[in-house]
Formats: C-alpha cells, sequence, structure tokens
C-alpha cells in the first residue's frame, strides 16, 4: 500500500498499482486452481486491463474493485499499460515452469524475468513521479531486479517444496550442481545442505548487493519523501543480504525475515547511506 512518506496526491494511483498487482499474483499463487485455470484467469485479467487501458470497465467485470481505480488511474496519469501487462506475464511464466518444471538457463534468462515481475513496478512509480531519464530508469531497474533476486536467494525452503527452481542453471553447474542435485538435501530431504549448494547461495546473493549498489544511488536524486521511501526499500533488501549472510547462506534450511527489531538500523542506515555500499563480506569462489 502507498506509505505514508507518499505524497497525498499519488496515494490513489499507487494503491491502483498495488491492488492490481496484488490481485493478479493471487489469481497466479492463492487458493488450489489448477494451473489451466489460473492461466485462463489471468488472460481474463490482462483482457480487462485492456479494456481499462481504454477508459472502460465492463458491467460484468469480474474485478470492478481493481479496474474501477486502475481506468482512472490511468486515464488521470497516463500509466502505461505495456507496464502493467508485463506483470501478467511474469505471473503467467511462473505458473508455466513451475507446472512443466522448467528452469532458468543463465544469469540474463533470470534477469528477464526480473525485468516483468519487477521492473515495471519502479518504473510506474518513476512515472508517477516524472523522473523518466534513462540512468534513473537503469538505476530503479538494478534495484527492483536486486529485490527480485534476493526474494529468491531469501525463499529456496519456500520455492523447492512448490517446485519453483530459479537457481541459473550455469551458475549450478559451475558447483558441479543440478536441479536433480537439489531434491537430496533440505529442504527437499534431510540432509544438511552441502557447500557447493552454500556457495552457490553466497555467490547469487553477491550478485544481488552489486546489483543494488548500481541502483542505489537513485535515492539521491528523488525528491522529498520519495527519496526516503526509496532508502528504506534499498535497506531492507540489503538487510535480508545480511541475514542471508549471518545464516552462512543456509537458506536452504531457514528463512530468514526481517523484524521489529530491526526498525531503528534500517532507520539509522537510511539516514546515513551513502553512494558506495559496503561489499560482501564472505569469501566467494
Amino acid at each position: 500500500m502507498a506509505s505514508w512518506l507518499c505524497p497525498p496526491h499519488l496515494r490513489p494511483p499507487i494503491a491502483a498499482i498495488y491492488h492490481f498487482a496484488r490481485t493478479a499474483d493471487d489469481i497466479a499463487d492463492e487458493g488450489d486452481a489448477s494451473p489451466g485455470q489460473r492461466l485462463a484467469d489471468l488472460r481474463a485479467y490482462r483482457e480487462e486491463l485492456a479494456a481499462a487501458a481504454r477508459g472502460q470497465v465492463a458491467p460484468s467485470s469480474r474485478w470492478p474493485q481493481v479496474f474501477g481505480p486502475l481506468a482512472h488511474s490511468i486515464a488521470q496519469f497516463k500509466l502505461p499499460e505495456q507496464l502493467l501487462a508485463d506483470l501478467l506475464s511474469a505471473f503467467m511464466q511462473d505458473i508455466e515452469k513451475t507446472r512443466d518444471g522448467g528452469t532458468y538457463a543463465d544469469r540474463a534468462e533470470l534477469l528477464d524475468y526480473c525485468r516483468r515481475s519487477a521492473n515495471p513496478v519502479g518504473r510506474l512509480l518513476l512515472h508517477l513521479y516524472g523522473v523518466n531519464d534513462a540512468q534513473a530508469l537503469a538505476q530503479s531497474d538494478a534495484i527492483c531486479s536486486a529485490l527480485q533476486l534476493i526474494n529468491f536467494w531469501q525463499d529456496p525452503s519456500v520455492d523447492l517444496p512448490r517446485g519453483r527452481f530459479y537457481p541459473p542453471l550455469a551458475d549450478c553447474a559451475r558447483r558441479g550442481l543440478t536441479r536433480e542435485s537439489f531434491k537430496v538435501f533440505m529442504p527437499l530431504a534431510e540432509a544438511p545442505p552441502p557447500q557447493e549448494a552454500i556457495n552457490l547461495i553466497a555467490v547469487e546473493s553477491a550478485w544481488a548487493r552489486e546489483l543494488m549498489a548500481e541502483g542505489a544511488p537513485l535515492v539521491h536524486r528523488l525528491p522529498g519523501r520519495a527519496g526516503w521511501e526509496l532508502r528504506f526499500v534499498v535497506q531492507g533488501g540489503l538487510r535480508i543480504l545480511d541475514k542471508i549472510e549471518d545464516l552462512g547462506f543456509d537458506t536452504f534450511s531457514q528463512r530468514p525475515k526481517i523484524g521489529k527489531a530491526d526498525a531503528p538500523l534500517l532507520a539509522w542506515r537510511a539516514l546515513r547511506m551513502r553512494r558506495q555500499l559496503r561489499p560482501m563480506k564472505a569469501p566467494l569462489r
């Protein structure tokens, strides 16, 4: 939801974007519908997005509470339809890859997923703030992709049992791992994760931290409340990486979380942000 740091006049469109994405995520991920039904529902959802972009909300709409406010926001703020459609494309890809046991060949393929699953949110917010230069867009993409990657490396204990596999196969192969390798240790079996798997999470976490460092200077460019909001977003992602590191990079056995106790540290780090962020401490191979 739009936070108190958000200017009041932007809270309605931000809330409309949030409800659009949240409802699509629920369609893709909640309940016991089959993959085929989820995909059919998302295709119908995409059709309603196209109508909303034309300023129309059908009386028979299945999601009037989403597309009524969204149609108004698209018209008032000229929100790009393609960015919203990209989010739906990513949700559909997630369903298809999970259904088919799909994987990501390399980092480029995973970043293409991030381009559609995460980057549109940052670009939509920049659009609302009237920031559209190439450098800002690239920095926003780096932050959003980093956040998506951080979520992946935070969540193997959740994703693997659900059939979702995000580590790029090329990175796995460099450590002698295949997708089948992950079935013989936690969380899919009782054996502890081998050092090769721990090293994989360490390397992927370092990649996410590097991406965040690339994008972080954007916090110094956004005005007022927007810049402070982004500081907390960046620091929240970095704090998860710290916690992954504190676990010895074993997120197969435990999922790190941010809690209320982290709030003072996040506020202090947001206040003290510099243009250079610390590198990952752990040695990587």
